[in-house]
């Protein structure tokens, strides 16, 4: 039995003369196939065999380089997929923004794709679902087609609710707080204000607030939520330790370890572009807290900041 999206039905249906079964499922095609090879017919849809191949390399690489993925990983990744025509030449190259594949067809014509990446988070499940693909598909327990499609369901499939995702900047402030012996008034803080913080990055996302400017005012919010709590509600809280728990969710930590890993790998471009990044990130943050300490301490009178 194979799987089939819905648009490929017509075309299949008059390349085969509706010669096989098929049973519906929700948006799916359940075919039998006992003798027709469902990669042939991804080839005649699509163009050719190596073309649905090189649009499935380069799909994964750009989930892998969106979710945060280092460079040499992505690379060995669609380099392992495309040899799966051993006698075609490929080629690939991946920046920080972009990737290239190169497949030479059967005619030695090559077939070349580009994509660019605007896209940036943080996602290693992603990651590890893509390699999943990859390794089924090298070992042909799965057909190039049917990659394509879990491919594009991973990309779409959204692995936890924005509003959860907010919600869980409270339990990590807290927990952060624990780390760094904070008292349960300072727990609580922290989890106050990483609760404040989760609601302006969610409210930044459902607005497409660019991530420099999410961070500056995430960073402001927390900023101005721990030094009021200090000085109205919890007033035995320590600000030092609130903000420092608070803030770990926009630390930059993933991306300054892939950079790391980018250099060492000799991917230089990618790894000083993500350093950067990393910095750029670091720098908003730092600009945001100090922003709300100096409005706070001036609006106040001259209050405690620490």
């Amino acid at each position: 039995m194979n799987y089939l999206h819905l648009p490929f039905i017509n075309k299949i249906d008059e390349m085969t003369g509706g010669c096989y079964t098929q049973t519906w499922s929700g948006t799916w095609l359940f075919r039998h196939v006992p003798e027709l090879d469902i990669f042939w017919i991804a080839g005649k849809i699509m163009g050719n065999e190596e073309h649905m191949l090189a649009r499935t390399a380069l799909l994964a690489g750009e989930i892998m380089l969106i979710s945060g993925a280092e460079i040499a990983r992505i690379e060995d990744t669609i380099h392992h997929i495309l040899g799966c025509c051993p006698d075609r030449k490929a080629q690939t190259m991946v920046f920080s923004t972009g990737i290239f594949v190169s497949l030479d067809n059967s005619s030695g014509e090559a077939i070349t794709l580009v994509r660019r990446v605007n896209e940036r988070s943080t996602n290693l499940g992603r990651i590890y679902l893509v390699n999943e693909v990859s390794r089924k598909l090298c070992s042909q327990a799965m057909t190039p087609l049917a990659a394509y499609e879990e491919l594009e369901m991973i990309r779409t499939r959204s692995q936890y609710k924005k509003w959860l995702k907010a919600l869980s900047y409270m339990f990590i402030s807290f927990f952060f707080g624990v780390m760094l012996r904070g008292s349960m008034v300072d727990c609580i803080a922290a989890a106050v204000t990483g609760g404040v913080l989760g609601f302006v990055v969610y409210m930044a996302s459902r607005i497409h607030l660019n991530d420099f400017c999410t961070n500056v005012l995430g960073a402001f919010s927390l900023g101005t939520a721990a030094l009021a709590l200090n000085r109205w509600l919890l007033t035995g809280s320590s600000t030092d330790i609130v903000i420092i728990s608070a803030v770990m969710p926009l630390v930059p930590g993933v991306i300054f370890t892939t950079a790391v890993r980018d250099t060492l790998n000799g991917d230089y471009s990618s790894g000083a572009a993500r350093m950067l990044e990393a910095i750029v990130t670091a720098l908003a943050v730092a600009a945001g807290v100090g922003a709300s300490m100096a409005l706070f301490h001036q609006l106040t009178g001259g209050g405690t900041v620490w």
